[in-house]
């Protein structure tokens, strides 16, 4: 089975790189990724997986399935297909949206063999709101056995972690005056953003070294000669893990509230964006994979240990179900993500024959896992 398998995505290379590369000549953002997610679903039609739509209250989510007459398990491939501002597919989630159906469409003889589900689960908006964090919070996984999804890069890299991060919007509220004739008449909301912005940073110092805080004056004022009656900032705060995040958040929080006090304002504290929890691998799956890469022949020496790659919206998804996220490399280690020259890899033919050997490696760590299914059942307590 695993020979057909390999068979399987040699033989049908030209047609799903012809997928990949309509995605990546059509970016779409966040949300709006209607001729990518149409062109996914379109494939999975014609392969007999049942369709779900707009899934999560999201329209360009969906929920490909493909069931077996006996129980086994449910193995979920996750697909991308959201593009970045300016860069087109400088993250080449072209190239994750077709790794899942790809994949996914090789395992239909596995699971009409073996018994179980094989779920292509649509997940939009990876690089804003983070559409896995609506679909975790709505039950989207509660009752998938496990995880996959492979990530192109600049280097091989096993399934590691990322950051637990929280989007922050502080809003100040004081009174407006005129700067010169009555200045004494404001209270002056610039001046509490800046109170939080130096405490914050003087915060740090007290920090661990894995923490980070960063943002952004996002408005502060209207004209140089008004004292500002409303300035909003706008922070994102990591850490490696979830708990210390929640102590993290409390310390910034406070940052405000004092700033707030000494200048006689107002604060209001939101969230602008989704939470994201941080990512905790699979031990279990992830050797499975690594073992995969290398029967595909990629030298060991060339796996790098999984490292902390900012925050995904995978972390959200590793905490409800067992997960892997790696990265395949697709082209030269000097060329970073989120760059114009990844954006043109991604859409090269030659990039595509790279993340190949990552969609058979995936391919093959699901065959795994259908093949050993009471090990699935102990991989929730394999975390690292």
């Amino acid at each position: 089975m695993r020979d057909h398998i390999l068979k399987f995505l040699d033989d049908s290379k030209e047609e799903y790189y012809s997928i990949s590369k309509y995605i990546w000549d059509n970016p779409e953002l966040g949300h709006k990724e209607i001729k990518g997610s149409q062109a996914l679903i379109k494939k999975l039609k014609e392969e007999d997986f049942a369709i779900e739509e707009g899934i999560a209250s999201m329209k360009t989510a969906f929920r490909a399935t493909y069931k077996g007459k006996s129980h086994g398990p449910t193995i979920a491939l996750l697909a991308e297909y959201d593009a970045l501002p300016e860069l087109g597919h400088g993250c080449g989630h072209n190239l994750i949206g077709v790794s899942a159906v790809m994949a996914g469409v090789a395992l239909k003889e596995v699971v009409d063999s073996l018994g179980g589900a094989i779920l292509v689960i649509g997940t939009p908006a990876e690089e804003t709101d983070g559409g896995k964090v609506a679909m975790v919070e709505q039950g989207v996984f509660n009752t998938i056995d496990a995880a996959l999804m492979v990530h192109p890069a600049q280097a091989y890299e096993s399934s590691g972690s990322s950051m637990a991060m929280e989007a922050l919007q502080f809003d100040f509220y004081g009174k407006p005056a005129h700067g010169a004739a009555s200045p004494h008449k404001g209270i002056n909301a610039l001046d509490a953003l800046v109170n939080m912005y130096v405490a914050i940073s003087t915060l740090r110092q007290q920090l661990p070294s894995d923490v980070r805080i960063h943002g952004i004056i996002s408005k502060g004022g209207d004209a140089a000669n008004i004292i500002p009656d409303h300035t909003q900032g706008q922070f994102y705060v990591r850490a490696m893990k979830k708990e210390q995040l929640k102590v993290v958040i409390e310390k910034v929080k406070k940052c405000a509230h004092g700033a707030a006090m000494v200048t006689g304002c107002t604060v209001e504290i939101k969230n602008y964006e989704e939470s994201y929890d941080d990512m905790v691998t699979n031990e279990y799956i992830s050797d499975l994979y690594d073992n995969n890469l290398i029967k595909l022949g990629v030298n060991p020496k060339d796996i790098h240990k999984g490292s902390d790659h900012g925050s995904l919206d995978m972390g959200n998804v590793s905490h409800v179900v067992p997960a892997i996220h790696p990265f395949v490399k697709i082209c030269s280690s000097d060329i970073a993500g989120h760059t114009k020259e990844f954006s043109a890899a991604a859409g090269t033919k030659e990039g595509f024959e790279q993340m190949l050997i990552g969609i058979k490696a995936m391919a093959l760590t699901a065959y795994d896992l259908f093949t050993n299914p009471e090990k699935l059942n102990d991989t929730k307590f394999l975390k690292k």
